[in-house]
């Protein structure tokens, strides 16, 4: 299969996700809040596409609330982590010498701490949250994309179009809004993709862990925790539809970033700048 139509397959499906996750419920309406141990642990049926789990809860509903929730938290997680990757990486790169060895010795330092670790204290430290989650991942997962943009940066200074900004007397500011960013935007839209699935994984990590988001409000992490425990008992329904989703969500969004990245141009790997 041609990275074309790797692409497609990943959009396809992606859009199909999205639909399901934010138009399903419009059209197929369940009791997301309210116990149900009369109709619990259900198996899937005419009544049930999917059947039910241990609270009684219908599983598709909750395949629909739950990606919904996961998907916005992977998003604006993922705009929160390219936009401070941006700026910093670009400010980093334009500024060059002492600023920008002392910019970048301080990500390598924050690269060291554990990621997830991090993640976990702050998680477990504060009520989870969608705006809170995704600011957490976001604010801890910028350190790549800088990396990532100051190497582009490194490499769009020198071209003409910079220097003749820097001859008229633009100032920094205007150079890294109007020249950098945007002659670096098809980098950024390649590892905002690349982000989004990250922070999908790592909510779906917090939730299996325990650390996301609590009843009424269910992730696709969450739902895959409560279901794992029942599976030895035979309850299928319960982790390989969440786990499904999960898989090929991250799947597509991976797919769709590798063809982007041989559309528009194959960036520097941010290990290989010092």
């Amino acid at each position: 299969m041609t990275r074309h139509r790797l692409a497609l397959t990943g959009g396809l499906v992606l859009v199909l996700i999205a639909g399901f996750c934010f138009l399903g419920p419009l059209i197929h309406h369940t009791d997301q809040t309210d116990v149900d141990l009369v109709n619990a642990a259900l198996p899937p049926g005419a009544g049930h596409l999917l059947g039910t789990d241990t609270n009684g809860f219908d599983v598709l509903g909750r395949l629909m609330t739950g990606g919904r929730l996961s998907l916005e938290i992977g998003l604006l997680a993922a705009l929160i982590s390219t936009l401070i990757g941006t700026l910093y990486g670009a400010v980093a790169g334009l500024a060059g010498g002492v600023v920008d060895g002392f910019l970048m010795r301080l990500v390598d330092v924050m690269l060291s701490i554990p990621f997830l670790f991090v993640v976990l204290i702050l998680s477990a430290r504060f009520a989870a949250s969608a705006v809170s989650l995704s600011l957490v991942i976001g604010g801890f997962s910028w350190l790549l994309s800088a990396r990532l943009i100051r190497g582009e940066v490194l490499a769009l200074r020198v071209r003409e179009f910079v220097l003749a900004a820097k001859v008229m007397g633009a100032s920094r500011r205007r150079i890294i809004l109007t020249h950098l960013i945007p002659h670096a935007l098809g980098v950024i839209i390649i590892n905002a993709t690349f982000q989004v699935a990250d922070a999908i994984i790592v909510v779906s990590a917090l939730g299996f862990l325990g650390f996301g988001m609590t009843y009424p409000t269910v992730d696709w992490g969450s739902q895959l925790a409560d279901g794992a425990s029942y599976l030895s008992t035979g309850y299928w329904w319960l982790v390989y539809p969440v786990g499904a989703c999960i898989v090929l969500t991250v799947l597509a969004l991976n797919l769709l970033a590798d063809a982007l990245r041989d559309a528009i141009g194959r960036p520097t790997s941010p290990s290989s700048q010092n």
